[in-house]
């Protein structure tokens, strides 16, 4: 069975040029769990497959990781055979913030009658979750403010950061079955972001070799991180992962 991850925007907030950071794994040639819901992200997404996402993880809540959720509400709610049935895993305290920054308002339509989130099926998560028979794993990290930004294992497959400084405590734990680590790396780090330098002080050379960095400035630092030796994620690259080896169970019809 083969797994991939398609990337579908690398850059950082402003690098509209790359796209918001964004992916999807895919299973057979399928979209199967997408990352986040970004403007530029959501776009390249409805480019490449044709229709919406189906299933989503949420990392946390800056725009641009969900900036395309007023379109995402809009083709789900008006499809008869999407309209509730789009899951949203959601980690428990970031359930709160995403409805601040994408459900509060007072009318979902300017008809009234309808609640935003009646176009999802929202899960919120907290450690681990399931999703197609498939256990994910979830983890904190460090962006912005703590319990507000959580990155995704596929284990023996793929860890996704989100947005953090190094986090080395994390992915000694969350990162040690040889899998893919696409990591939050610009040239320059922030409070809120990594830098190359942050990563090369905190991480050893063995997991460095595993890293796909993403979420960067500009093309320009992209040529700098991968002129130093780093593998260097691009807008709709295509990334072949392991067969994960996380824990699975048949899924059994939900009777109606």
């Amino acid at each position: 069975m083969a797994w991939q991850l398609r990337l579908h925007g690398v850059g950082n907030a402003s690098a509209v040029e790359l796209g918001s950071a964004m992916a999807t794994i895919e299973r057979n040639g399928a979209p199967w769990l997408t990352i986040d819901c970004g403007g530029e992200g959501l776009t390249a997404y409805l480019a490449q497959y044709g229709h919406a996402p189906q299933a989503l993880y949420i990392t946390h809540t800056h725009l641009d990781h969900v900036a395309g959720f007023e379109r995402l509400f809009v083709s789900s709610y008006f499809d008869p055979q999407r309209r509730g049935r789009v899951r949203l895993y959601v980690p428990a305290t970031v359930v709160p913030l995403l409805h601040q920054r994408v459900g509060d308002y007072p009318n979902a339509l300017a008809e009234g009658g309808v609640n935003f989130w009646d176009a999802f099926q929202v899960i919120p998560v907290g450690g681990s979750f399931w999703h197609d028979g498939v256990r994910l794993e979830v983890f904190p990290t460090r962006h912005h403010w703590p319990e507000t930004a959580y990155g995704l294992r596929l284990h023996g497959s793929v860890v996704w950061t989100g947005d953090t400084r190094p986090i080395p405590e994390m992915l000694a734990r969350y990162a040690d079955a040889g899998e893919l680590i696409a990591h939050d790396c610009a040239l320059h780090g922030n409070p809120s972001h990594s830098g190359i330098e942050d990563l090369e002080r905190e991480y050893p050379q063995a997991l460095l070799d595993r890293c796909l960095l993403y979420h960067y400035g500009n093309r320009e630092e992209g040529e700098i991180l991968a002129a130093r030796g780093y593998r260097v994620a691009h807008p709709g690259q295509v990334v072949a992962l392991g067969e994960p080896t996380a824990q699975q169970v048949d899924v059994q019809p939900v009777l109606p």
